[in-house]
């Protein structure tokens, strides 16, 4: 299982990896921070760009905050920073 820690911006235009913030992969999300559709959105939009389901991540800690650990099963650590920071 691999696992990164990211820096999240919701409300944004819409949901994109922009670089880095911090040394973090940082993740503008369309969703607001409201009722958990923050972390719905990010579950969705990392289950596309790692090709997985949405059952197979998991946001370990951070649930509330903006730097969230998110665990990404079958895929490795570096796999995973790979596909998020791959230009689109």
């Amino acid at each position: 299982m691999g696992r990164i820690v990211v820096y999240c911006q919701p409300g944004a235009k819409q949901t994109q990896c922009v670089g880095l913030h911090d040394g973090k992969p940082k993740i503008q999300l369309k969703a607001p921070p409201v009722d958990g559709a923050a972390n719905k959105a990010l579950i969705a939009f990392l289950s596309d760009v790692c090709d997985v389901p949405k059952s197979a991540i998991t946001i370990e800690l951070g649930a509330s905050g903006r730097t969230k650990r998110v665990d990404v099963a079958g895929l490795t650590d570096d796999e995973i920073s790979r596909r998020l920071l791959a230009p689109a």
